[in-house]
């Protein structure tokens, strides 16, 4: 007696479809499954034996042999338990097996035959429609992640029995319906917003331009200077998620099992503040079993890193490539994974290790030496991946006080948005969507400068010790900040306004003097 029922496994954020055939044979009773399975799914034969008899239906007492194809892949999780027990009950005749191959099924079972939630099911729904599937079977719970994709028909279940009877025809299961347009309506409110930051006009401005352009951002500024209350309200200016971006992060979300059940979708983007002693796979992702990190979590989203120079030095060079890159590539034996790893990146530090270098009301205490140490933990590479580089000093007194309300989120988001949509047309041709992502040729050709910007950032580069690598990331942020006015050329007040946002460059000499 042979059966076949077809299921879904993840690799990185997509899903492919699995075979599970299920051979009954006399003989001594015995449960094989084979096809690479890991530990949780060899477990699964416990699970479905229990499930089985305790639905009501007879458990075969012969030899099955459960294949998962391709069997050159390995298989993890709990998922393939449904689909094991449905194919022993289709093998013994008590569910006929020629619907079976309509639909795609997975599912945990519980010993007295509930079904219990999986990861990664709009992943499965995803993989159901491309391969033209009727529909997918899955735990009631996973019902509303996967009915965002449209065009494929989801039944939520929740026993083992409800399905029996829904192949016998004895019952009917209706299809989980959701209204798109409403889920992203209820996800556009945040808790925060900028008019809620005292002060810090300069920092906001900055955070602006690069939101505007996509651009990698670090704070330096004292202790309680606002930095992360600034990072935590840069999502509320970002542009809104498009409906491609918002699967893209939900999937990433599923296959981590980080999906709130009464969120089916992302519709914000994400906000990731890891702690500083997280490891490099905790940051990156990895693991024996691989799963994505901090940077996969923050895709189409803000990645924070308080505290920048406290973080190790080896979690913070792997993120060169990812921040590079755009994606995440984990490597091991016997498979390759990769993860998008498309993120903002919004450091935060302390201008050295007192904290007090750049406050006029506190006197610092570091010397030369130890400033130097403590910025070098920094390496060139990584900080010549961020743009900007603005300073955020103490809030005064008056600022504190003021009852005034300052600018909203709501009228900042709007400028941003505006400017994204001159960068989608200015790089429609290419493979870009935003000025931070320019190249030398891009540069070359959409940030041409007059003879006064050239003189004023000649003059920058030499006597304000800007090094080498400041020029082209001054032109794309002057890019940006032409882009927010809606200008078509870079002026010599953009050039002048982007060159205040490469505060790391100068000497801490220098500035230490100059307090």
């Amino acid at each position: 007696m042979l059966a076949r029922v077809l299921s879904s496994a993840v690799l990185g954020i997509d899903a492919y479809v699995v075979e599970v055939e299920v051979d009954i044979t006399r003989g001594l009773p015995a449960f094989a499954t084979v096809g690479l399975p890991e530990a949780a799914v060899k477990e699964s034969k416990d699970r479905v034996k229990a499930a089985i008899n305790n639905s009501g239906y007879r458990f075969p007492d012969d030899r099955i042999t459960v294949n998962l194809a391709p069997a050159d892949i390995r298989k993890e999780g709990t998922g393939f338990d449904l689909p094991m027990a449905v194919g022993i009950l289709a093998a013994t005749g008590i569910i006929p097996g020629d619907g079976l191959s309509r639909y795609l099924i997975q599912g945990e079972l519980s010993l007295n035959g509930r079904i219990k939630p999986i990861r990664g099911s709009l992943p499965m729904a995803l993989r159901a429609k491309e391969a033209g599937f009727e529909g997918i079977i899955i735990p009631r719970p996973n019902a509303r992640e996967a009915a965002v994709v449209d065009g494929i028909s989801v039944f939520p279940v929740d026993t083992l029995s409800q399905i029996v009877e829904f192949f016998r025809g004895l019952r009917s299961i209706s299809p989980e319906v959701l209204h798109i347009e409403s889920i992203f309506k209820e996800g556009s409110t945040f808790d925060v917003d900028f008019n809620e930051v005292k002060g810090q006009e300069h920092a906001k401005r900055a955070l602006e331009v690069a939101a505007a352009g996509g651009h990698n951002i670090i704070m330096v500024g004292p202790p309680g200077s606002g930095k992360t209350m600034l990072a935590k309200r840069l999502p509320t200016i970002l542009p809104p998620l498009s409906f491609e971006e918002a699967i893209e992060t939900t999937k990433v979300f599923s296959v981590a099992g980080l999906l709130d059940k009464d969120q089916p979708l992302v519709t914000t983007r994400p906000f990731r503040s890891p702690h500083h002693t997280i490891s490099d796979a905790g940051l990156i992702g990895g693991g024996h079993v691989p799963r994505p990190g901090e940077v996969s979590m923050a895709t189409n989203g803000v990645l924070f890193l308080d505290e920048l120079p406290e973080f190790r030095k080896n979690v913070l060079e792997v993120l060169r490539q990812p921040m590079e890159d755009g994606q995440v590539t984990i490597s091991r034996a016997a498979v390759s994974i990769t993860y998008p790893a498309n993120f903002m990146l919004v450091a935060a530090m302390n201008p050295c290790p007192c904290g007090y270098l750049s406050d006029p009301n506190h006197e610092c205490i570091c010397t030369y030496s130890r400033i130097h140490r403590y910025r070098s933990k920094i390496s060139g590479p990584l900080l010549d991946r961020i743009d900007i580089q603005v300073e955020v000093p103490a809030v005064p007194y008056k600022d504190l006080s003021n009852i005034k309300e300052s600018e909203s989120s709501y009228s900042i988001r709007n400028r941003v948005v505006r400017a994204r949509a001159i960068q989608v047309e200015r790089f429609s041709h290419a493979r870009i969507h935003c000025n931070a992502q320019m190249g030398n040729r891009h540069i070359r050709k959409y940030c041409q400068i007059d003879p006064d910007s050239q003189t004023l950032l000649e003059m920058a580069i030499d006597k304000l010790g800007l090094s080498a690598r400041a020029f082209s990331r001054i032109l794309k942020i002057a890019r940006t900040i032409a882009d927010l006015e809606e200008a078509r050329d870079v002026a010599v007040h953009h050039v002048s306004e982007a060159i205040q946002y490469r505060s790391l460059d100068r000497d801490p000499l220098m500035l230490k003097r100059s307090l």
